[in-house]
């Protein structure tokens, strides 16, 4: 009897254990990588730069991307990237999939290419034709 007690409460803390985890799993996840915003009326691009981009090339302060561009830049050039008009979808691709100074790399299983097209998108529709 007493050894299915131990075992019965060693279940119920693995259980919750892993409940924890995955409710933390799940809050980062949808926390860092996905935004609230509805997108609504906006093109895809920027709905999945709003998702993917804007926690570090957002506007506000701590936005470490843009911090680093202003640093980079000295206001030459935007430190927001969607006011930029000097931008390719090809460097746009390379600096997502590569990474660049404190920027990782995303796989495609993180971004996939698609969203990655309608980033680029967004990101080169201010340049010149």
């Amino acid at each position: 009897m007493k050894k299915v007690g131990v075992r019965l409460a060693v279940a119920l803390v693995l259980l919750f254990a892993a409940r924890v985890v995955s409710a933390q799993e799940a809050s980062r996840s949808s926390s860092w990588t996905k935004s609230t915003t509805s997108g609504e009326g906006q093109p895809r691009g920027y709905v999945q730069y709003q998702n993917y981009c804007s926690m570090c090339h957002g506007e506000g302060p701590g936005k470490p991307g843009t911090l680093a561009l202003q640093a980079k830049y000295k206001g030459a050039e935007p430190a927001l990237l969607d006011k930029r008009t000097d931008l390719t979808p090809q460097l746009v691709k390379t600096f997502v999939r590569n990474g660049v100074s404190i920027m990782p790399f995303f796989r495609k299983t993180e971004i996939s290419d698609a969203d990655l097209d309608a980033i680029a998108a967004y990101l080169t529709r201010n340049n010149k034709q």
